[in-house]
């Protein structure tokens, strides 16, 4: 048995990418996009026709509404190959927005609906700032389900649960990059390897406090930059891995066991916390790293959301 398939055993294995003629190999349950490996994805050849069509069929539309169609053209594609959910991302420019988020969700959905898709099979993902995790309490209301993307504290973590979100993807490798990054010299890879690195310590606090606490949030951890960020998570709801370190996990047998366990973490001593707006902001406000990394994320977003539009008018 290789990793790939130990960690099945364990952990809902979901690929993290737009490059769907990709998922065939892995037997992923999932798959997870977003705006830049949708970008990544119509810049290859075997894709900039599904953008050129879109374009076509669509063209004298408003941009955003162009976006969209492009985006479920993708998400369609890929739930024709595996057997369960596929995120798309409301557009990043509108984190702060949550009239405009919900909006924008409901009028994803409504796309895939056109296309025969069931809501269910879907998951919008909305950035986890205040406004993105209140526009996914009403879109959770109405039936529809929610991904909180970008979500670095544990702060994000207690409101998305507050919330009642169906999932959030909390960013393992972009939690490691801020924290090797300030460490500086006196970083020891060796030493913060595994348990110790800092972004698995932060999806492991998340997974014990949720079962602690009976939340019924999925967690799925995402942004890996190496394969023991994933496979000492094996046991979390869920993971979401890039074609690459799928393919590293595929070729490898090294012995995989799990790590996350949710009976123990029922058993645990962990305070049940409330997040209301006022705490939310200031618990952000003093999570350097977290303040950094979801500002970055969101605007690093919306330069792909522009890039990805400038695709469009050329088309």
């Amino acid at each position: 048995m290789n990793q790939l398939e130990a960690l099945k055993q364990h952990t809902v294995v979901v690929a993290d990418t737009g490059d769907f003629k990709q998922l065939g190999a892995f037997k992923p349950r999932d798959a997870t996009t977003n705006p830049s490996l949708i970008l990544k994805a119509v810049q290859m050849p075997d894709y900039a026709p599904l953008l050129k069509a879109e374009v076509d069929a669509h063209r004298g539309r408003p941009l955003d509404e162009v976006m969209d169609h492009l985006l479920v053209h993708f998400g369609c594609e890929i739930l024709s190959i595996i057997p369960g959910r596929v995120s798309t991302e409301v557009d990043a420019r509108l984190s702060f927005d949550t009239a405009a988020t919900v909006a924008r969700g409901k009028r994803l959905i409504a796309m895939y609906q056109a296309q025969g898709i069931a809501k269910d099979r879907v998951l919008i993902k909305v950035a986890a700032t205040w406004e993105g995790i209140q526009a996914a309490a009403e879109l959770e209301k109405a039936g529809i389900h929610t991904n909180l993307t970008l979500l670095f504290a544990f702060c994000q973590a207690v409101a998305c649960g507050q919330a009642h979100v169906q999932l959030i993807s909390p960013f393992v490798g972009r939690i490691y990059d801020w924290h090797k990054k300030s460490a500086g010299a006196a970083w020891s890879e060796e030493a913060m390897a595994g348990p110790n690195d800092p972004g698995v310590r932060s999806v492991v606090q998340i997974y014990n406090y949720y079962k602690r606490h009976g939340i019924a949030t999925e967690v799925m951890g995402a942004s890996f930059r190496n394969v023991g960020q994933i496979t000492a998570l094996a046991g979390c709801d869920l993971l979401t891995i890039s074609p690459d370190l799928l393919g590293i996990l595929a070729a490898s047998e090294a012995p995989l066991q799990a790590h996350l366990h949710a009976e123990s973490a029922r058993a645990m001593d962990i305070p049940a916390l409330h997040c209301d707006e006022e705490g939310f902001r200031f618990a952000l406000n003093e999570d350097a790293m977290a303040t950094e990394k979801l500002a970055e994320g969101i605007r690093a977003f919306c330069v792909d959301a522009l890039k990805l539009e400038k695709l469009l008018l050329a088309a």
